[in-house]
């Protein structure tokens, strides 16, 4: 199966293209061509990217990112689908899944989600299978603003060997979200628009998970 850090950045940009430039996506305020360019940034500007993680730095990604959206949307998109450039740590297949398998996902889901009309995706199991255990690793950084003890349960995951629950954060009376790996992904990272999940747990761990700024 091809990795599904490659095959979300394929279908991230085939989305990008068919929605268009101005398209709206569950980034706040910007639009396909602005996420385009902030990928980019990300992965292809340190410099630039530094502000993203840096907040007092956040004119070094400002300026980048205005020289980047004065160019073409389809060269942008195409830039972004031909992957890392050979000098960054993510060309490197092992990094590329870790770092950006959920990264490409979520993304992905931005586009897709903020469409009229717009329903969730099957993955295939496999794809399932990665989403799953990429949340069992990063999933302790992205509920860490709730604090609360957190649980995550996926009822498919026994079909594969794999748990069938994972502990984000540890503690008495644990909030316990039950649902496919992608819906789960798209709560952790603090997007609204997901389906078919189950909270069960104390009733204000609940509303402290739900009510909290997810993600990095």
């Amino acid at each position: 199966m091809e990795p599904l850090s490659r095959s979300e950045r394929a279908a991230l940009c085939n989305s990008a293209l068919e929605a268009g430039e101005s398209a709206p996506t569950l980034c706040g305020g910007w639009d396909v061509k602005d996420l385009v360019v902030h990928l980019l940034v990300r992965e292809r500007h340190p410099v630039g990217a530094v502000g993203i993680v840096v907040p007092p730095l956040a004119g070094l990604t400002e300026r980048t990112s205005r020289r980047l959206a004065r160019q073409d949307f389809t060269a942008l998109v195409e830039r972004v689908r031909g992957g890392p450039p050979l000098w960054s740590p993510t060309s490197v297949p092992a990094l590329d899944r870790a770092v950006n398998s959920l990264e490409f996902l979520v993304h992905h889901e931005d586009v897709r989600r903020a469409q009229p009309g717009w329903e969730p995706r099957e993955l295939a199991e496999a794809e399932q299978r990665a989403v799953w255990r990429s949340l069992a690793v990063a999933g302790k950084g992205l509920v860490r603003a709730a604090g609360v003890p957190v649980e995550l349960r996926w009822p498919g995951a026994a079909r594969d060997g794999d748990a069938r629950t994972t502990t984000l954060r540890a503690g008495q009376d644990p909030v316990v979200v039950t649902g496919e790996p992608v819906e789960l992904a798209l709560l952790l990272f603090g997007r609204d628009q997901h389906r078919g999940l189950r909270f069960d747990g104390p009733p204000e761990g609940v509303r402290r998970l739900r009510g909290s700024d997810l993600g990095f």
